[in-house]
């Protein structure tokens, strides 16, 4: 479903700086993996490549048969919209929005008609534990509740990938083990395949496989 092929990526500055290397990965719908790696390494430029958010300098990237690095800033945006969902460590809740808004922004983005987004938002919060909570504001909820959020906000529009940057970093132990308990639920229910960005041990122990980022590419962990 995703494939990178010998993907490349340096900055130039005052020094250059390769940040990836021949970095090839391949991940099927419904697989969900955690990248780890030392600060510094590329986790984040390597979702930004992903993402298309950024260009590479060698290498290709395929989302479902479709090569990203071949297309334009606008077919990207509506790649973007349609297939990908993200999830970050700050949340990105729009505070004057309510819960059922928030979560229903990408549907409204793809277009999707007001009644069917309101209830589909509907369904995404009550799935991620939210029921009943449509019309709460965001600052009536926990740290812990705001993830939940933002992940029925990622997943609403049913994309073909996910993307979760350090998504547990802001939480305490128990909200982060539910959080990425729920991530990981929804990934399989909804056959999107994932890539969770961490430090943490214990969160990538939730993933199917760990793949580590070197300054020579991925590699399997163990």
């Amino acid at each position: 479903m995703l494939v990178l092929d010998k993907l490349s990526k340096t900055y130039d500055g005052a020094r250059s700086r390769s940040v990836l290397r021949d970095v090839d990965l391949v991940l099927a719908s419904g697989e969900y993996i955690a990248v780890m790696g030392e600060s510094g390494i590329g986790k984040s430029t390597l979702l930004n490549l992903i993402a298309g958010l950024d260009e590479p300098d060698a290498g290709r990237i395929w989302l479902d048969g479709v090569d990203l690095t071949g297309l334009d800033d606008d077919a990207l945006t509506m790649l973007r919209r349609e297939s990908m969902g993200f999830v970050f460590q700050a949340f990105h809740i729009l505070p004057y929005l309510s819960l059922a808004q928030n979560v229903a922004l990408p549907l409204i983005l793809n277009r999707v008609a007001e009644h069917e987004a309101a209830a589909r938002a509907g369904a995404m919060l009550a799935a991620v534990g939210l029921r009943g909570r449509e019309a709460s504001m965001p600052r009536e909820l926990s740290g812990g509740e705001l993830q939940r959020v933002a992940i029925a906000r990622a997943l609403v529009h049913r994309p073909k990938l996910l993307l979760a940057d350090e998504p547990t970093g802001n939480l305490d132990p128990d909200s982060a083990a539910q959080v990425l308990a729920l991530l990981r639920e929804q990934v399989k229910t909804r056959q999107a395949a994932c890539i969770l960005v961490t430090h943490s041990q214990a969160a990538a122990a939730t993933a199917d496989r760990i793949v580590i980022l070197t300054a020579q590419g991925l590699r399997e962990a163990g």
